[in-house]
């Protein structure tokens, strides 16, 4: 019986048996089952996407795949496949649960000296291999008709971060230079890392987004001179008594609803495959409804999508046309590719149409990050972006979905297209960012804000910047007007924070070095050094919407400068709290426990409940980190 069944005319066929069966398994699926389709994972946020089913493969594919390892039944089965003809697929049919191999007499290992076995045997192996691939295709088959949502699609997300700012030498680096940043980005992905029970990945946490997502009561500027106010406090940090924690608020003018110039909005949207999920192109179009919602009748709106390629879906239409507009982000679907370049280059050519003096305009991307198709390299487009801004059209880019969130390529475009970039993971956010916050978000007050910081050696031994990692700035570029650098819009709110180590605290870093050059200083220079009793000195740089060069404001920090209040106390905790979900390198004993404390006694007047989620989700940290 053995003889028989595995005499080569037997296992030829068995060969091609095998070969037929798997192709019209995967025919008989791709045959009845939709397009693939991205869906959500409800417990990790993240999204996943049914892999493709091959279609039936050429002759020639499922000849090369069917060849057994014996050369002569290899012929046979070959031999089989050719007789049919190049253009014939195999029929699909119903397959049925293959049977089991027969029971086969076990043979003990060969000693390594002997021969390899016969062919005859190596074919019967390969007989139950193919058995085995079989029984599993059909089963993975099976548990993917039955809940897709059980077949994982790679992660491929990407985060434009740098490490952690370094404790400098006020003596040896005395100047500090970075480019503000109003984006919350981060904080957004932090929030539905957490949400959905996992820590974040460190190189998402960007401490500054996390500080700037929250409204603080800053002193505003007044009618005239610098449209925003910078207030200077210093206290004790709270994860280090020996040191002091410098926080820099800039707050931002607030004009009159009525005063705002009329807003030209060009809505790019990605209608590709990848945003076919719940929380990506649904959730985008709701967004945009509660949008439309606070724009005056002044207002025009156009809509470009891409996905396979660009096109121009509403030319530009009055925002009080309410009804066509929402027409058109109803018929939106997705489905294609990713030809994101191309929807940039019609976005910029409609938004240039639109364009006229006194008024704003600003392309809104509203994306995944996944650019596939045409430009994708964030470099490449970064220097498109940057070519297009000198036009006077802002980019704001607001992400969606996660699982391929290419937040790399979202923060290269904002940051190069006079813009900010937020990230939508709920309808509440779309309310904060697109609503109650729609002033900051759509019309600037300030270009190019950079921020320069010199230290006095003489009362500060170390310090360091807490964030800002991707923002920073060489010491001359502060000065050159032709380096961009962040925007601050309508009542937004910018907080910086330094933690600075006076001159004999025990916890400075640093040793002295053994041949600093002391003796060769002039005495009077050291003298006047050490008497003075500035801490530092701050300097802004700023431009007026549409000017070239850059207006200078000034100011001395000393010591006694100003105490923490609620605002100041709540961002050090939200500071605290991001260093943590890093990697908690200069926050020493400093818990999850006394971020939430010290959040919790200093939320303050939470209007809409920020703080209190922010409280939420440190405690969700924690209980997470343990």
């Amino acid at each position: 019986m053995l003889n028989a069944l595995t005499s080569r005319p037997v296992l030829a066929a068995a060969g091609v048996a095998a070969a037929v069966a798997l192709a019209a398994l995967w025919g008989i699926v791709n045959r009845d089952a939709p397009p693939p389709a991205e869906f959500l994972i409800a417990d990790t946020g993240v999204s996943h996407e049914l892999p493709a089913v091959p279609q039936s493969a050429p002759v020639a594919s499922r000849r090369e795949a069917a060849l057994p390892a014996d050369q002569e039944a290899a012929e046979a089965v070959a031999a089989t496949l050719d007789r049919q003809p190049e253009d014939q697929s195999i029929e699909f049919f119903e397959l049925a649960e293959p049977p089991p191999p027969p029971p086969l007499a076990a043979e003990p290992p060969l000693p390594a000296a002997e021969p390899p076995p016969p062919p005859a045997a190596r074919s019967a192996e390969l007989r139950r291999s193919i058995q085995r691939e079989s029984v599993a295709a059909e089963s993975y088959v099976a548990a993917w008709v039955a809940d897709p949502t059980l077949v994982p699609r790679p992660n491929t997300e990407a985060f434009a971060n740098e490490d952690a700012s370094p404790v400098r030498v006020a003596s040896e680096e005395p100047v500090s230079t970075f480019s503000i940043d109003v984006d919350t980005a981060s904080y957004s992905v932090v929030r539905s890392s957490l949400t959905n029970g996992y820590l974040p990945a460190p190189e998402s946490v960007r401490i500054e987004e996390l500080v700037n997502y929250f409204p603080y009561a800053y002193p505003a500027p007044g009618e005239r001179g610098a449209p925003f106010r910078p207030t200077v406090t210093v206290s004790e940090t709270p994860w280090n008594p020996d040191t002091l924690l410098m926080q820099i608020g800039i707050q931002g003018r607030q004009p009159a609803t009525d005063d705002r110039p009329p807003l030209n909005l060009v809505f790019l949207i990605d209608t590709s495959g990848s945003m076919n999920q719940p929380n990506k192109l649904p959730l985008l179009v709701q967004s945009f409804r509660l949008m439309l919602g606070q724009l005056n009748p002044a207002d025009e709106v156009a809509i470009v999508t891409y996905a396979g390629s660009a096109g121009l879906t509403l030319d530009a239409t009055a925002s009080s046309d309410r009804g066509t507009i929402l027409a058109a982000l109803d018929r939106l679907h997705a489905s294609g590719s990713t030809a994101g370049a191309a929807g940039i280059q019609l976005a910029y050519q409609t938004a240039a149409g639109m364009a006229a003096d006194g008024e704003v305009t600003r392309v809104i991307l509203a994306t995944d990050g996944d650019f596939n198709v045409g430009i994708s390299d964030p470099e490449q487009l970064e220097g498109f972006i940057t070519r297009q801004r000198d036009s006077g059209i802002y980019l704001s880019v607001l992400g969606f979905g996660r699982g391929n969130l290419d937040d790399a390529t979202m923060q290269a475009l904002a940051q190069n297209g006079n813009g900010q970039a937020a990230y939508i993971d709920t309808l509440a956010e779309a309310q904060k960012v697109l609503v109650d916050q729609l002033s900051g978000t759509l019309f600037p007050i300030a270009n190019d804000v950079k921020i320069q910081v010199e230290f006095n050696p003489a009362a500060v031994a170390e310090y360091r910047l807490i964030g800002y990692e991707t923002r920073g700035l060489r010491r001359e570029d502060f000065n050159n007007d032709r380096v961009d650098a962040g925007e601050i819009g309508a009542g937004h709110a910018v907080t910086a924070i330094y933690e600075v180590t006076p001159v004999g605290s025990p916890a400075v870093l640093h040793d002295a070095l053994r041949y600093a050059g002391r003796a060769a200083e002039p005495p009077a220079a050291a003298e006047s050094r050490a008497g003075s009793r500035e801490l530092a000195f701050l300097r802004l740089r700023y431009k007026e919407p549409g000017e070239e060069s850059s207006e200078l404001i000034e100011l001395p920090i000393a010591p006694d400068v100003g105490g923490a209040g609620t605002d100041q106390r709540f961002a050090a905790a939200v500071a605290g709290f991001a260093q943590l979900l890093r990697d908690g390198a200069y926050t020493g004993d400093w818990t999850w426990s006394d971020a939430v404390a010290l959040a919790v006694a200093n939320t303050g007047d939470d209007r809409y409940g920020y703080r209190r989620e922010a409280v939420t989700l440190m405690r969700l940290a924690e209980s997470l980190a343990q």
